[in-house]
């Protein structure tokens, strides 16, 4: 067996002749240089939602009932927007639930792990803390940890799981949650809404009213739409179009309690007036300011 010193002496001789040396793979960095991603620091009775999340059928305004699994099936989304989902269908309490995870991930980075109760969170989203309640958020753990989408906004796309991992102490309901760090580019520069939690929560039960709430929350000065075109993108399980307009009137209706004004005029187009939020207020300032507006 040739020794060590017959084995340098050959691998000098190919370095010598033009053999190529083995290629040297670049080290890993270490933990301590790797930026953790940070959401936006927003304040505690708001919760942070992307835009393209809100203006799509991703969590939708479906009624109870038996939901359908989807394989890699295109989510109905605003212009600009492309989403693709493979899991269970979600409503808007499964988005109360995500709401709130990113609530608690946007103070220590995302990646890092987020703790709480069970008793702790479901009081957080405003729901009752009895054994019925515990299991159902199990179940909006489970739909949101099997839901994989690939989102894109504009430039940027994100895709993975909506919740990546976690545990749970069965003895004392503690939960350990990791949110994906490679989701903060959806929340970049105008890419998400401040919704207001006692706003939310006033329209509970609500599954439409709840949607249009999230969807008009994006728009400063919201433009008119076509009831088609809502109908589409909430995801609606009402087949007929006449039908889904009733339906709309009534949660629109559900919105003139947060000083919303609405109509449907003859071309079937829904207008909406809102005060915007004081950082759309700013937006549409410098819209006019710059003569865009």
């Amino acid at each position: 067996m040739p020794n060590f010193d017959t084995k340098l002496a050959a691998f000098r001789t190919k370095v010598k002749t033009g053999a190529k040396p083995p290629v040297e793979l670049p080290s890993m960095p270490s933990a301590a240089a790797l930026e953790v991603a940070q959401l936006p620091l927003w304040p505690d009775p708001i919760r942070g939602v992307p835009n393209s999340v809100l203006r799509s059928a991703l969590f939708g305004a479906s009624k109870r009932g038996k939901r359908a699994y989807l394989q890699r099936e295109p989510v109905a989304s605003y212009e600009g927007t492309t989403i693709i989902r493979t899991g269970p269908t979600l409503d808007q309490a499964d988005l109360d639930v995500w709401e709130q995870c990113m609530h608690l991930a946007r103070t220590g980075g995302l990646g890092n792990r987020i703790q709480f109760t069970a008793y702790g969170f479901l009081k957080a989203i405003g729901r009752g803390t009895g054994k019925s309640q515990h299991e159902w958020l199990k179940d909006a753990f489970a739909r949101l940890a099997s839901s994989v989408v690939e989102i894109t906004d504009g430039a940027r796309t994100y895709f993975g799981p909506l919740l990546h991992h976690g545990t749970r102490d069965e003895t004392t309901g503690h939960y350990v949650i990791e949110i994906n760090p490679a989701i903060t580019p959806l929340y970049g520069r105008d890419g998400w809404t401040s919704i207001e939690v006692d706003q939310r929560r006033a329209l509970r039960g609500q599954p439409l009213a709840l949607w249009l709430h999230g969807f008009y929350a994006t728009h400063a000065a919201p433009y008119p739409v076509k009831v088609e075109l809502l109908h589409k993108l909430c995801g609606s399980s009402t087949k007929q179009l006449y039908h889904f307009r009733a339906e709309l009137r009534e949660a629109l209706a559900r919105l003139e309690a947060l000083d919303w004004s609405w109509k449907i005029d003859d071309a079937d187009l829904v207008h909406i007036n809102k005060t915007p939020t004081a950082s759309q207020a700013r937006h549409l300032l410098r819209k006019r300011l710059d003569g865009t507006a």
